[in-house]
């Protein structure tokens, strides 16, 4: 019954709103423009369309905000007006009754708020879906007072959320067993994912680990600020971090009249993306233009400012290999190889034609090589993809869902900035150095390193066992005697392997970075 009712509750907002009618309008068939002035006799429909949009997804919740803030980042894809709009969505959020934020400040610390700030500014700064921000004053416990911004969780957020994913749960179920693509789909496995990051953005405790993560991440890569996480300060409801200073994102003019370099500012930001993605496989996963700022003061001028934390995502070692494999064969336009990698992944089935594969992928890709942001229909490839998903039956990966929602983000921020930029030439150095150190000595370093503490731990148990070995009878000895000989043996020829498998090696490494090396002079 709550899932009907909120059901129910949808679609009077999507017809109060009139969003059938922005549907419809989007046809051109004349019956089609008939339907909309039926459907729509006796509604007062004067707002622009965009406005209605951006009103109806504020009132539906924090799960239809954020489904606006990445349609808001695609400006390729939305008319010019609704993107503009939807833009609102990233940080203008009508704000909660600020005595509420006091409220809850108040229980999370059991203290007046006077004696838990030296001044708090009751207007919010910024506010979204899930919270909003204040501007405070904090005193540390070395007694300094630091400029700090305090995010305060909205109410009643949990009961809001868990209602939109019961019916999400309750839709992928429907999808899952009446569509033919619902195994290939997953969609209840996405829906889970999706259930799991919500239901994480709620735990500011969670959040603020996060940004520490980041901020360590990223310490020596000098290009994106994290703000410094007040521990002493953090509730489950409430978080206190550094306040940091800059130009949003979204105002280019005014970066430009500063002086900021923005076509470079587009190369730090996918730079930025495949070193959290491929080195650290840990990657802030809501990069929509309100969350980002560019710093202008003179120590970090230029430099990204990343806020909001709560949502982040997580690769596995395989997963970030996988991948990596697959965006530089990508790059290399080595389409059998990105065939081969779907078929031993699991991704399509085992039977797939090699060849077949390879050729759908290259009619996919191949027209928008070496071309910049502004010359590519991003439409026009998810379609083209999609079909040719549906027809190679390639599985949805549920665990790249964030992954690929932060892909489009990020393409649509480079596009806003540098709609120039030539996406594949910026990232395809950065992936195949990786690759290298991947594949050469210095992973074969960190594995020895990392095998140190068991090797620390067994060889100077060696003496004993071999002692308590010896002391046993003779007979036992003369069969020890011939066991260590024969493991002498192998021992032998296993140590002649592995020297000539090294010396294979660094041939190998050698012959690779003159090939990379060449390939870039």
């Amino acid at each position: 019954m709550t899932r009907f009712l909120r059901g129910l509750a949808i679609v009077w907002v999507v017809f109060r709103y009139g969003l059938d009618e922005l549907v419809l309008s989007s046809f051109e068939h004349p019956w089609m423009r008939r339907a909309r002035t039926i459907l729509t006799l006796g509604r007062r429909l004067d707002k622009p369309r965009g406005q209605r949009l951006r009103e109806a997804l504020e009132e539906l919740g924090p799960i239809f905000v954020k489904f606006g803030q990445v349609l808001s980042t695609r400006s390729d894809l939305m008319p010019p007006d609704v993107a503009e709009e939807l833009a609102r969505l990233q940080d203008r959020v009508p704000p909660f009754d600020s005595q509420i934020a006091v409220d809850t400040i108040e229980k999370a610390f059991r203290k007046p708020l006077d004696q838990v700030f030296v001044s708090f500014e009751r207007e919010p700064v910024a506010s979204a879906s899930i919270a909003q921000v204040h501007f405070a004053v904090i005193r540390d416990r070395d007694g300094v007072e630091r400029n700090a911004a305090v995010k305060v969780l909205r109410p009643g957020m949990k009961a809001v959320i868990d209602k939109d994913l019961a019916l999400m749960h309750m839709m992928a179920r429907w999808v899952e067993r009446l569509s033919a693509d619902g195994k290939r789909l997953k969609p209840r496995q996405v829906v889970a994912e999706f259930d799991n990051y919500l239901h994480d953005e709620l735990d500011l405790i969670r959040e603020a680990s996060n940004a520490a993560q980041l901020r360590r991440n990223m310490e020596g890569l000098d290009l994106v600020l994290i703000p410094e996480v007040f521990w002493d300060f953090c509730r489950t409801d409430v978080m206190v971090m550094q306040r940091m200073t800059g130009v949003p994102i979204s105002q280019v003019e005014r970066l430009r009249e500063a002086g900021v370099d923005i076509p470079k500012l587009a190369r730090d930001g996918v730079t930025i993306f495949f070193t959290q993605v491929f080195r650290d496989g840990f990657f802030h996963a809501d990069m929509h233009p309100g969350n980002i700022m560019v710093s202008l003061e003179p120590e970090t001028f230029g430099r990204y400012i990343s806020l909001d934390f709560g949502i982040v995502g997580t690769l596995t070692e395989y997963d970030k290999e996988y991948l990596a494999q697959n965006f530089t064969a990508f790059f290399r336009r080595d389409y059998k190889r990105v065939a081969e990698l779907h078929i031993e992944s699991g991704w399509v089935p085992p039977s797939t034609r090699v060849d077949e594969l390879e050729a759908a992928i290259r009619a996919v890709c191949e027209p928008y090589f070496d071309r910049p942001l502004a010359e590519i229909s991003l439409g026009m490839v998810l379609m083209r993809l999609f079909q040719t998903s549906r027809r190679f039956h390639v599985e949805i990966q549920p665990q790249l869902v964030l992954l690929q929602k932060t892909l489009l983000n990020i393409e649509g921020l480079g596009r806003q900035l540098d709609p120039h930029l030539d996406l594949w030439s910026t990232a395809k150095p950065f992936l195949e150095k990786w690759m290298l150190d991947q594949m050469g000595p210095q992973r074969l370093w960190r594995e020895l390193q990392a095998e140190a503490p068991r090797y620390a731990k067994l060889i100077p148990e060696l003496p004993r066992l071999i002692h308590q070995r010896l002391k046993r009878p003779s007979g036992e000895q003369d069969e020890l005697l011939r066991e260590l000989l024969q493991q002498q043996k192998l021992t032998n020829r296993l140590l002649q392997a592995i020297v000539s498998a090294g010396i294979g090696f660094v041939i190998a490494v050698v012959v690779l970075q003159l090939v990379v090396r060449l390939r870039f002079y």
